[in-house]
C-alpha cells in the first residue's frame, strides 16, 4: 500500500458524504455533480489537489445529489476525515466530473472557515495521526479476519468471497474490508479515528462477529479500490 508522500494543506476544502469512509492508502472513486463541488474540484485542481472525506455527525440524504434549497445546507461534522490527493481527474461532457482520489493522511479539524464558491472548509491539523509512518510489514491476524468475515456472511445469507485475500498486504486488508463493507456510518468512523492499525483491526473483527451493517448479496474483496 503506497501512501503519497505531500505537505497536507492547512486550510482543507472538505466533501461531506453520509457512510463513506477513506483511510491512507486506499482509493475512492468520486463523480462529483454539484456546482458547488465542482468548483472545489476545480480549485483543487489548481493549487495542491488535495480536499477531505469527512462524515456529516448526523446521517444526510447527501449521497444522492442535492435537491432545490438546500446548497446551503451545513450540518455539523465529525472532527475527523481524510485528505486525498487527485491522482485522477475527469471532466464530463455534462460539466461532471470523475475523480479519483488517494487517502493521504487524516486529519483533525479546529474550526470551520467560512464557505468558498459555495463549498466548506476547514483548518486542519494532522499530528494526530501518523500515517504516512506507518509500518508496511505490519501484521495483523489474517485467519481471525477470514474467519469473522465468514460468519459475518453467513450471518446475513451472503456468499463470501475471500479467495482475494492472499493478494493484500495486511495493512491493505483490514483497510479495505473497513471502507467496503455496509457498517453504520457511525461504525465507519470509529474504524477511521483508530488510534492505531491493531486497535482498528480488533474493532474490525468485533463489527464483523456482530453482524454489523445492512445487508446485500455477496461480498467480494475487491482490488479496484486500492492500488
Amino acid at each position: 500500500m503506497t501512501i503519497p508522500q505531500m505537505k497536507c494543506p492547512e486550510i482543507l476544502p472538505v466533501f461531506p458524504l453520509t457512510g463513506v469512509m477513506m483511510l491512507p492508502g486506499t482509493v475512492l472513486p468520486l463523480h462529483i455533480f454539484e456546482p458547488r463541488y465542482r468548483a472545489m474540484v476545480e480549485d483543487a485542481q489548481d493549487s495542491e489537489k488535495i480536499f477531505g472525506m469527512i462524515q456529516p455527525y448526523t446521517p444526510q440524504n447527501d449521497n444522492r445529489g442535492s435537491e432545490p434549497g438546500t446548497e446551503h445546507n451545513a450540518p455539523d461534522l465529525y472532527r475527523v476525515g481524510c485528505a486525498g490527493y487527485m491522482e485522477k481527474c475527469e471532466k464530463l461532457p455534462d460539466g461532471r466530473y470523475f475523480v479519483q482520489l488517494k487517502g493521504i493522511n487524516r486529519f483533525r479539524f479546529t474550526e470551520e472557515l467560512p464557505h468558498q464558491r459555495g463549498y466548506r472548509r476547514v483548518k486542519a491539523r494532522y499530528d494526530d495521526f501518523l500515517d504516512a509512518n506507518l509500518e508496511q510489514d505490519w501484521q495483523c491476524s489474517r485467519a481471525a479476519i477470514i474467519e469473522a468475515l465468514s460468519i459475518y456472511g453467513k450471518a446475513h445469507g451472503m456468499q463470501v468471497n475471500a479467495d482475494q485475500a492472499a493478494k493484500f498486504s495486511d495493512i491493505e486488508l483490514v483497510n479495505l474490508l473497513g471502507v467496503s463493507l455496509p457498517f453504520h456510518p457511525a461504525e465507519k468512523q470509529a474504524l477511521l479515528e483508530a488510534a492505531t492499525l491493531k486497535d482498528r483491526e480488533i474493532m474490525l473483527v468485533d463489527l464483523l462477529k456482530l453482524g454489523a451493517g445492512p445487508a446485500t448479496t455477496d461480498i467480494e474483496i475487491a482490488p479496484r479500490t486500492l492500488n
